[in-house]
Order: C-alpha cells, then structure tokens, then sequence
C-alpha cells in the first residue's frame, strides 16, 4: 500500500503546508490552512482576521439561535452546529419540534463523528460545514450514482456474492445512505473513518464505494449465510469494528486497482 493511504483525515494537511511531524493535536491549524475546502484564503497573511471573523460569525449565528429559542446551554453540540448550518442556509423549520429531515439525519452523524476529531468547537462547526457543502455542491451529481457503481465494482469483484444479494432482493435495500450521505459515519470508527474521508476532501467521493464493495468482500461468509435482505442490511449496518482498519486499506488498494491513483475523479 503506498504511503498516501495511510495518512489520516487530518495529518495529510501537514505536508501539503511543509510541515511534518508537528503534533496531531495541532493538525486543524493545518487543515483550516488547506484551500481545498475554502475555509481560509490561500493568503496565509490575511487568516488571522478571516479566523477572527469567522469566530465573530460563529458567535452571532449561536446567539441568533438563543433568541429565538431554537437552541440553549443544554442543547446537545451537533445538535446545535445543525441548527446553525440550517440558520445560515436558508433552511431552519418553524419550529425546533419539526421532526428531521433525511438530510438532517445525515448532517448529525457527520458531525458527531467529527466532534471525536475536533477539539475546538468553531473549527469543528466550519469543517463540517465545508465538508457537508462538498458532498451537496461538488458530488451532488456523483452521489445518486455511487449504488449503481458499487453494483458494478462488486459484480467484478465478486459476482457470487452480488447473485446472492439479487437472490435475496437486497441489492435495493442496502444501507446506501449510511455508506454514501453519511460517509460511514456511524459505521466506521474515528480511526478509520479519518482515512476515508480524508480521500473524500482530496477529491473522489468514489472511496465510498471501495470501502462498501470490500466491507461485503471482508464479511462474505457472514453475508452468504443470510437468506433475506432485512437480515443482510440489519448486519450491514452494524458491522464488527475491529476489522475497520483492514477494511479501509483494502478499499483503497481497490480504488488504486480501478482507478489508478484517481485524486480527481468523482
């Protein structure tokens, strides 16, 4: 496996600024440093007033929400960077009792899962949000297409084991939204999941589909031995999690061997 699939979400950023072997817990100094996902201008001379602004932003969008009563000291943090991210797009429901939305479902479950790698709360809020933009911005058109591909990918894989899928009428009822809008998150442990989306904000959402296609190749047996697409899904949505990591690298070894060193395919 070669050395870029094994740098995590966060310590990839180093290099790509010059520095290396700085302290983990540093690394959102970097990550915010890293235009790819517009947080920062690529002017390091002006981030110390586009942070400041940011926190300012940060603080009267939390506020804005207090006044309202739409969130409290007691409200739960991703509940409360959700409720932020829906203020600032347009998309705050009338009242704080409206149930969620799919999209919102999916919002919570990134941001729980990156709440274990941030530790500061205004960064955390702003990588989120310019996480979550990507996937609805740059893979709005990819995203739809990734059940299709990972049929595809799986089919060459393992033909076998997608008859058994068909045989079973699951190929339809796979738990694609856990895989694909929330990006794992809540299937895969923080370790693991650094390194997915990792090659998520590098520029192919098509990972997804790798680490989908191997986590059915990794539990074969499991999955050929389940005779209904309930049981199937039900066990795919809550896979053991101490072969995480040895899923992740064999995905990506998959991506490498469809599609080459795919940095900016989608």
């Amino acid at each position: 496996m070669t050395e870029d699939s094994q740098r995590n979400f966060r310590s990839v950023y180093y290099e790509k600024v010059g520095f290396r072997g700085v302290e983990e817990k540093k690394s959102l100094e970097i990550l915010l440093k890293d235009d790819r996902l517009g947080i920062l201008p690529p002017h390091h001379e002006s981030h110390a007033k586009v942070m400041t602004y940011r926190k300012e932003q940060y603080s009267d969008v939390l506020h804005a929400l207090k006044v309202i009563h739409f969130v409290s000291d007691t409200t739960p943090q991703v509940e409360v960077y959700l409720r932020m991210y829906q203020l600032e797009s347009g998309k705050l429901p009338r009242s704080s009792s409206f149930p969620l939305e799919p999209e919102d479902e999916a919002f919570l479950a990134i941001a729980k899962a990156m709440e274990e790698m941030v530790e500061d709360s205004v960064d955390c809020y702003w990588i989120i949000r310019c996480f979550v933009n990507q996937l609805n911005t740059k893979y709005r058109d990819s995203l739809p297409q990734l059940p299709k591909a990972f049929e595809q990918y799986l089919n060459l894989e393992d033909s076998r084991l997608l008859t058994h899928l068909k045989m079973c009428s699951a190929v339809s009822k796979l738990p694609y939204d856990l895989w694909f809008k929330r990006c794992f998150a809540g299937c895969l442990p923080e370790s693991s999941l650094q390194r997915v989306w990792d090659k998520v904000v590098s520029g192919s959402c098509k990972t997804l589909v790798f680490v989908a296609v191997e986590i059915l190749l990794t539990f074969k047996i499991k999955v050929m031995a389940l005779n209904s697409a309930e049981k199937i899904t039900k066990f795919l949505e809550n896979i053991p999690q101490d072969s995480s990591d040895a899923i992740v690298s064999k995905a990506i070894d998959l991506w490498h061997k469809h599609c080459g060193t795919p940095v900016h395919s989608s």
